[in-house]
């Protein structure tokens, strides 16, 4: 999948959680052969050193760094931030992809559902923080210092709609639908600011370690997507092509590369997420 990269992204110092794997690997690796300075972050340092000794082959040496972090303890987050001051500077974009899955509660999720009073309070507490709480803690380390120089991006990667409320996926789907309503909460809160808030997601289940590893592989909506369909979506979301676009939800099966940009990006966006009172 060729798509032309916006010049802007060309030293744009971004920041992707759970970078290492699946559709945070597919992100940061388009991203830094577009140019970009990338940190990823992650809690497996082989799985972190191969995907930046990759990045940097398809781009150049010294295009991203890996930083080991739980992005659930706001102090190691702190320290990501920190860490990318020290390598490339002030990062412009967080796209928090960090997550765990349903897994976590049954490695048979996608076809014998795990009713809620079954589920281990540990690993529902352990989704919850690490999507929701890790969410936050990564974009209140990351945004003061976009908001001091007046221009930012923050990209949380969600779920399809009808993944939020399937019968056996909570607690995952309502973690992301917690991502979502808090993505569009900070929408407002950072309106008038230079920093943009927006939702990114597949579109269907993708082929990554969030499912189980099964020969007849696939999410319960019978979709597999490939991680790389993220590609041309962050491209566009990072860069200066999307300033101003803000409070929105966009669908990566649904981003036409054969459009020019503004208008791949017009289709791509949900038209039920309209922009919450307040964010134009």
């Amino acid at each position: 999948m060729t798509v032309t990269a916006d010049p802007s992204l060309v030293d744009r110092i971004v920041i992707v959680t759970g970078g290492s794997r699946g559709l945070g690997r597919e992100m940061a690796l388009a991203l830094a052969e577009a140019g970009a300075r990338v940190v990823i972050t992650g809690t497996d340092r082989a799985a972190l050193d191969r995907t930046v000794a990759d990045g940097e082959a398809a781009s150049a040496p010294g295009r991203m760094v890996a930083a080991v972090a739980d992005v659930r303890v706001f102090a190691e987050c702190q320290r990501v931030v920190a860490t990318t001051h020290a390598a490339f500077g002030r990062p412009a974009v967080l796209i928090n992809n960090a997550g765990r899955g349903m897994r976590l509660i049954s490695e048979a999720f996608t076809h014998e559902p795990t009713r809620f009073w079954e589920t281990d309070p540990a690993a529902w507490a352990e989704i919850v923080d690490v999507n929701v709480n890790g969410a936050f803690n990564m974009a209140r380390a990351a945004v003061p210092s976009m908001v001091e120089a007046g221009f930012g991006k923050v990209i949380g990667i969600s779920t399809s709609a009808q993944t939020m409320v399937r019968r056996g996926y909570a607690p995952y789907g309502p973690s992301k639908a917690a991502l979502e309503a808090a993505s569009r909460i900070w929408a407002q809160d950072l309106a008038g600011t230079g920093v943009d808030v927006n939702v990114y997601l597949p579109g269907g289940a993708s082929d990554t370690d969030l499912l189980p590893d099964r020969p007849d592989k696939r999410g319960a909506d019978g979709n597999l997507l490939p991680p790389a369909i993220m590609r041309p979506g962050i491209l566009w979301l990072a860069s200066d092509l999307s300033n101003g676009h803000t409070g929105g939800r966009y669908i990566a099966r649904l981003w036409d590369t054969t459009l020019p940009p503004a208008d791949a990006a017009r289709a791509a966006r949900d038209p039920d997420a309209a922009p919450p009172v307040g964010v134009r």
